[in-house]
């Protein structure tokens, strides 16, 4: 065992069997995989990332994903060679509750995780985003003499990966940027849970990518680290287009009986064929998590380097900030996720009886105050930035030709919209906002939940919020989204009444820290509500607030977005017939929710139980704040095509039926 190969080899086979004993220990799992694609794991971390496993969060090091989550173990095995914070033991408690190896690789849990993965196709859109952030950082950053941003994105991905349509989004997207930085390997082992991938999949996916214009190269062989090796060297020389390399392999290579089978998908070798593996490789079949001392000390020696090429990278920073002081103050002041001081000067202030404005247009003028102070606030929309609002204007689009453009064009891909944002939002320092109507975040459904998973801070902008649309109809106007986005944990979900709402959301969108945020946003035109008659719209950052008040009020008007204009007017009609009521703006449940007894109390009375609640959406979770004594205005149908002031009428989102179903509550 004294040669290069043959050390190379036996960690390879290190891998594969640590694979094996982990799954087989946990009694769950994917052994197949990392079987098979454990040279590839051999070639990155050996030979071609730059990483340091001392500090994860190195900000030059490379990036790797594991798209094809579910071969968690070929990342964990890794990791823990190179001499990240893992340990034996954690291979062991793969699986576990509680261990720093769960079933797919999550974010913020095991050291080296760059991005949470395991639903197909998002690992590979994600990557597109953490290249689209390298290029931001180093046009703005990168000075002559001083490349402090030059880093690559690699992935593994495999055949789900490739069937997946956020991949195909993804992928065309990054060819027309000419991403340069992605290096992807897909893992092309023919087999999936049902059996053969050709039962389901059998396109020229090679030919599909340079269709995109991607590099793409072949590996006939995925054992051949020669051929693998070189394939990775010369995609770090192709700049000007990602990279794709289809790299053919075996599912779990060195099992005697399941290779190549599905069976060695997503279940345990066996105890049986475990040990014949160990046979096969030349392992002892009556030990566990055997790790030669020599292959430990092989892969420790490699992760080593990164201590030193991250010392380098520090000297030159230091040279850097003596040279750019104030790039470099800036930098590391967002990087801390601070925002500059004074960022919230001068926001917009909206006056009552200035005239109507929807929230959509009032969320543009918000962004374009503060886009001068927030050099790291950049997003866009999917095709939609003129009916969205979120055109940062006087910045360039981002391009290939223009990487320190703000301005971001998604396409009409909203699936790759979102999961492009996660990866630029896990980007140290960057606060990516993406825009679409609120019925199309049914699209956007995975990369939100696992922002949400993440506990990282991407902007969601939803607008065209409600049957307000009009005309489009019943498939553009949102019904369900609401709830549905209010039932996803640790998402904040925010649906201002006006424009000063709006403002005061934004900044509660952008000082948020533990999760993403979505802004819901209005079409049609709304009344400024009037800040000297009512209390001030800064009481939107605990959710709910009494916005008019009465003495003795004897019931509650409940609010969110454009209906809270209306239950004013209802106020004062009841006021007209000696009815007190209290009218509460309740923007966000999630903000709400995160508040104490007492204020939850204030705002919601225990002993005052007749309460209406009104909202253009599904009256589904409502129930929580109104009770039993109380009622709901909203949809519990679909909408129709027509002028939104006759869905309205037609819905019964009116003032005199708000009174009528006031008054029926109390008499």
């Amino acid at each position: 065992m004294n040669t290069t190969q043959s050390i190379e080899q036996l960690g390879i086979d290190t891998v594969r069997v640590l694979a094996a004993d982990a799954v087989q220990k946990a009694n769950s799992g994917h052994p197949g995989m990392p079987m098979g694609a454990a040279p590839m794991g051999h070639v990155l971390w050996s030979e071609s990332m730059n990483y340091n496993p001392r500090n994860p969060k190195w900000a030059n090091r490379d990036r790797f994903i594991l798209s094809a989550g579910h071969g968690c173990l070929l990342q964990y095995c890794y990791l823990y060679l190179a001499g990240y914070d893992l340990t034996l033991d954690d291979l062991k408690n793969f699986r576990q509750l509680h261990s720093k190896t769960p079933g797919h690789p999550e974010y913020g849990i095991t050291p080296g995780i760059e991005i949470t993965t395991g639903p197909l196709g998002q690992g590979f859109a994600n990557g597109v985003g953490f290249a689209i952030a390298q290029r931001y950082l180093a046009a703005r950053y990168n000075k002559p003499g001083f490349t402090l941003f030059d880093y690559n994105i690699y992935a593994i991905c495999s055949d789900g990966d490739m069937m997946e349509g956020v991949t195909a989004e993804a992928a065309s997207m990054a060819g027309h940027l000419r991403l340069g930085n992605l290096i992807y390997l897909y893992d092309d082992n023919h087999i999936s849970i049902e059996g053969s991938t050709g039962l389901a999949f059998d396109e020229d996916v090679a030919k599909r990518f340079d269709a995109y214009k991607w590099h793409v190269q072949v590996v006939e062989d995925g054992n051949d680290l020669e051929a693998l090796t070189e394939a990775v060297n010369r995609a770090k020389q192709e700049t000007g287009r990602p990279s794709l390399i289809k790299v053919r392999t075996h599912i779990a290579y060195g099992s005697p009986n399941k290779v190549d089978t599905a069976g060695s998908h997503g279940s345990p070798l066996g105890k049986e064929e475990v040990r014949l593996v160990k046979e096969n490789l030349g392992f002892d079949p009556d030990k566990s998590f055997v790790v030669p001392d020599e292959v430990l000390e092989y892969y420790r020696s490699i992760g080593k380097k990164g201590v030193a090429k991250e010392q380098e990278w520090n000297e030159l920073y230091q040279a850097y900030k003596a040279q750019y002081p104030e790039l470099a103050a800036e930098y590391e002041l967002l990087r801390s996720g601070k925002l500059p001081d004074g960022w919230k000067d001068n926001l917009p202030v909206f006056k009552a009886g200035e005239g109507e404005i929807a929230t959509r247009k009032a969320s543009g003028k918000m962004l374009n105050t503060i886009a001068g102070k927030l050099p790291n606030l950049l997003g866009g929309s999917a095709d939609l930035s003129p009916s969205t609002g979120t055109e940062l204007k006087g910045y360039d689009s981002f391009s290939a030709d223009t990487p320190g453009g703000r301005n971001f064009h998604f396409g009409i891909r909203e699936h790759a919209m979102g999961a492009v944002m996660n990866g630029m939002a896990l980007t140290e320092g960057l606060i990516p906002f993406g825009a679409t109507f609120l019925i199309f975040s049914s699209y956007m459904r995975p990369p939100i939940r696992l922002a949400a998973i993440m506990k990282i801070k991407p902007i969601f902008i939803y607008t065209h919020d409600s049957i307000g649309l009009g005309e489009d109809g019943t498939t553009h106007q949102p019904i369900e989204q609401l709830i549905s986005l209010r039932a996803i944990p640790n998402l904040i979900v925010i649906r201002p009444a006006d424009a000063n709402e709006t403002v005061q959301a934004w900044r509660v969108a952008l000082e948020h820290a533990d999760g993403p945020v979505a802004l819901v946003l209005s079409r049609q035109e709304l009344p400024v509500l009037d800040q000297e008659k009512y209390a001030s719209a800064s009481g939107l950052e605990r959710g709910a607030y009494i916005l008019s008040d009465a003495a003795d009020p004897q019931l509650l008007l409940i609010g969110t977005g454009s209906e809270v204009s209306l239950v004013l007017a209802a106020q004062e009609k009841l006021k007209a017939a000696s009815i007190a009521a209290r009218v509460i703006s309740m923007p966000s449940w999630e903000l709400f929710e995160k508040q104490d007894a007492a204020y939850k109390e204030k705002i919601f009375p225990g002993n005052l139980k007749k309460r209406l609640a009104v909202e253009a959406g599904s009256t589904l979770g409502w129930h929580k704040y109104v009770t039993d004594e109380g009622s709901i205005i909203g949809m519990t149908t679909f909408g129709e095509s027509a002028p939104a002031a006759e869905l309205f009428e037609e819905f019964g989102f009116t003032v005199d039926n708000v009174v009528k179903q006031a008054k029926a509550l109390l008499f």
